[in-house]
């Protein structure tokens, strides 16, 4: 597939867009900073600008497609699907109002393109943050756990706003047009270098892992996620969490419950280290299954040699 990759160049799409492109697939990472990876061809495009967004997705993707009998696109697209990871991406980086309308105007401009030009599949980044919980104004626990896709999405921050915004533009965009939009509530991404960098501190106060539900999602998995996504035809609109397999914390599931979850709904059994971001549909409908664990690197001191 052609997929026309936006934000290819940030922490998750610079591990997302190469293993799209391992995978056989032809990536165009759309970025104001360039990737520079031999297998993904960068195009210097500001999304928040309407008709560069039209342009680009319009245009040729690389002049190796100016060959051969597919070479002149008269109408639409050359590209089969588009990954839209590009934002700022959490709150505390710019002002408020400046990450709401960057975020969201981007998206409305790459959403309005695609489904014009004709492109079946948009794969969007969302984020945990809908739920309200990570960027909080003190201490906000969940309605009940695990946190599924139907729990409530009310954030206070400007930046999870503009994820719960993109969603409801997305959804209008899908049912005007009956493409596939699929977006992808994201955990706390994970490099694989930050397992040794971060968790320790993790495993010693599983406190700082409360904002996230204390789950994370390893780049790998997210890449695996992503091409799942694109690969997956006809379920219209869906929103899915993202996220490992297990907890981010030593403390068993029981003992996290009973720390920082008082009162809570537990609405099923879960297992010692399951996690609370429940990831139960993307099993289901796109046959998700993260590879990936803080335990292949760190030894876990709560379990026996």
């Amino acid at each position: 597939m052609r997929i026309f990759f936006t934000g290819g160049s940030g922490k998750a799409g610079h591990h997302v867009a190469p293993y799209l492109a391992s995978q056989g697939h032809q990536v165009t990472n759309a970025d104001l900073t360039p990737l520079g990876h031999p297998e993904v061809t960068d195009l210097r495009v500001d999304l928040t600008d309407a008709g560069q967004v039209y342009s680009a997705m319009a245009g040729t993707p690389t002049s190796a497609d100016l060959q051969g009998p597919d070479a002149v696109v008269p109408h639409g697209s050359a590209y089969d699907a588009v990954v839209h990871f590009a934002a700022i991406p959490s709150a505390f980086i710019a002002p408020d109002a400046t990450t709401f309308a960057t975020n969201i105007v981007a998206h409305y401009n790459v959403l309005e393109a695609a489904t014009r030009l004709g492109i079946r599949k948009v794969v969007f980044a969302s984020s945990e943050t809908t739920y309200g919980i990570c960027f909080a104004q003190g201490e906000r626990k969940p309605l009940y756990v695990p946190v599924d896709e139907e729990h409530p999405v009310v954030p206070e921050d400007s930046y999870a706003m503009s994820k719960v915004a993109g969603e409801v533009v997305a959804r209008s965009f899908q049912a005007r047009t009956g493409a596939d939009v699929y977006g992808l509530r994201i955990n706390n991404v994970i490099e694989p270098h930050e397992y040794a960098e971060k968790f320790p501190a993790f495993l010693a106060d599983p406190s700082l892992r409360r904002r996230n539900l204390f789950a994370y999602i390893d780049t790998r998995d997210l890449g695996q996620m992503t091409l799942r996504a694109v690969q997956t035809d006809g379920l219209g609109f869906q929103l899915f969490n993202v996220a490992n397999a297990d907890t981010s914390v030593a403390a068993t599931s029981r003992e996290v419950i009973d720390a920082f979850y008082d009162g809570v709904e537990v609405r099923r059994e879960l297992g010692r280290d399951e996690t609370f971001y429940s990831i139960d549909k993307a099993r289901d409908l796109l046959g998700y299954a993260p590879q990936h664990s803080w335990r292949d690197v760190l030894e876990d001191p709560r379990r026996p040699r």
